[in-house]
């Protein structure tokens, strides 16, 4: 969770006090009440533009120590770029920039002038975003809660001062509840695997009771009982035993199909039999991205009280080396009854998926059903940190994804499904196999997902650059990012809800 930090918003005046900010438009001059705040300086604005460089572009800032005609600390000015054809993800970004200069003054009262045209409730809840992800830091096994350096987090408070506050605090709660669950996919796949095994993440998910959610957990009889071979064997090394979590929302109208999602919850992979390499192998603390993403979703679709109903199930499984780890060559029966040659230990997650995938649909009959997974190195190689893949059988639903996508600035690019990566798959002892080999990697790890979702409209996000390891942006400096829930939600506000 961010630490030490708390956003108000009021529709007063700055008291003068602490850090004032204020906005400045590129190539504008200070408006409303950040020009009333201005000219009590006494200064020219113009003159001190011209002699810092400050032409009012993003990033540019003015910052003035103890101020004359003022009593607060300092005022610190920003630019804000052009409006003209910005989306909102740019406040979110600009909230992101703020809280980063904040932490470089060491700024503790902060009270942020925001009544210049244009800053509507949706923006002001964008910029609040922003604050709080990029505050976010997972600090929790630093001794005394000190960061990197030494220094122990100061307590924050920022006030946001606007014009009205109608309509403003319902915004940023139904803001917020993304943010909240962000927050809760980046602290699960930060966590470290010896702490965060698929016992303790069911833990953590059957706590979402507290916010209206019911909660389900299957042990590995349960499993077994339901048939589900191709999951239990990725398990089958490891001494903490796996579960399969459902969380369902019923915010919609009694009886309509839920929307599904699906996570995959490798809470370690070692690769199994197929051991991975040593280097990097830490990064595999990360391989539940997709359960973590489905968790963080459930959490803001059940605190900002979303009209639909909606189902998450996540398949929690360690992958490990040990005598009774399945094996290259090994032939599992899927929950489906569709047998699975092992050509690859490694390729784990799609096995995990797929009896997840289809006990969701057997079960809850979705009107629609997407998967999230750090499922394939390939993905990484094709897109990098910058998107998720996106694979459907429904051009209309991986439509409103992209939409999502752009929307929320979870961005998503959609790859190929053919009969020619089928192929690829075709085993000469069972159904299917689980490797096709190094080329097109992801796509056929889609072309086999989509043997376990029946003829339900489906979609799966191949989220292994996204969720983990990226470069540092305006809204996150952690290691885990939580991509997907903001994606998502976007994708459930824009289409399921009235």
């Amino acid at each position: 969770m961010p630490q030490n930090l708390t956003i108000e918003v009021s529709d007063s005046l700055p008291q003068e006090t602490g850090t004032i900010v204020i906005y400045v438009e590129q190539d504008g001059l200070p408006d409303g009440s950040a020009k009333t705040i201005w000219e009590k300086t006494g200064r020219d604005f113009a003159r001190i533009s011209r002699s810092t460089g400050f032409t009012g572009k993003a990033g540019h800032m003015i910052d003035i120590v103890a101020p004359e005609g003022l009593d607060c600390d300092r005022l610190v000015v920003l630019g804000r770029g052009k409006e003209t054809g910005v989306d909102l993800t740019v406040w979110s970004d600009r909230g992101g920039s703020l809280m980063a200069k904040l932490e470089g003054l060491n700024a503790a009262k902060i009270e942020v002038v925001l009544d210049e045209p244009g800053l509507d409730a949706a923006r002001i809840a964008e910029l609040a975003a922003g604050l709080r992800l990029r505050h976010y830091k997972f600090d929790k096994y630093r001794t005394n809660g000190a960061d990197k350096n030494g220094d122990k987090p100061m307590a924050v408070s920022i006030t946001l001062h606007v014009p009205d506050i109608n309509g403003i605090e319902t915004a940023l709660g139904e803001r917020n509840a993304v943010v909240e669950g962000t927050i809760l996919a980046r602290n699960l796949v930060n966590e470290p695997p010896n702490t965060l095994g698929p016992v303790e993440f069911a833990g953590v998910a059957s706590r979402l009771s507290d916010f209206g959610i019911s909660v389900e957990v299957l042990t590995p009889a349960e499993m077994a009982e339901h048939g589900m071979g191709a999951l239990l064997a990725v398990g089958q090394g490891s001494e903490r035993p796996a579960r399969l979590v459902i969380m369902q929302w019923q915010g919609g109208k009694k009886g309509d199909a839920p929307l599904a999602f699906v996570g995959k919850g490798v809470i370690f992979d070692t690769g199994g039999i197929s051991i991975k390499p040593s280097a990097s192998m830490e990064d595999m603390k990360g391989d539940m991205g997709g359960a973590a993403a489905v968790t963080g979703l459930m959490k803001a679709l059940a605190m900002r009280k979303a009209k639909v109903n909606a189902v998450g199930v996540i398949g929690l499984v360690e992958n490990m080396p040990d005598g009774k780890a399945y094996r290259p060559g090994d032939i599992v029966t899927s929950m489906s009854g569709k047998t699975i040659e092992i050509i690859n230990t490694d390729a784990e997650g799609r096995l995990v998926l797929a009896d997840a995938l289809w006990y969701t649909q057997d079960r809850f009959k979705p009107k629609a059903m997407i998967d999230l997974a750090t499922l394939t190195g390939a993905i990484l190689v094709a897109l990098a940190h910058d998107h998720a893949g996106l694979f459907s059988n429904t051009d209309a639903l991986a439509d409103q994804l992209l939409a999502a996508g752009q929307a929320s600035g979870e961005k998503l690019w959609r790859l190929p499904m053919a009969s020619a990566y089928e192929k690829l798959i075709e085993s000469r002892f069972a159904d299917i196999k689980n490797s096709g080999g190094r080329n097109a990697g992801s796509s056929i790890a889609a072309h086999f997902l989509a043997h376990f979702v029946n003829d339900v409209p489906w979609a799966h996000l191949d989220i292994a650059g996204a969720a983990f390891g990226g470069p540092a942006s305006e809204t996150n400096t952690s290691w885990a990012s939580g991509f997907g829930v903001a994606v998502l939600d976007r994708f459930v506000r824009d289409n399921y809800e009235g």
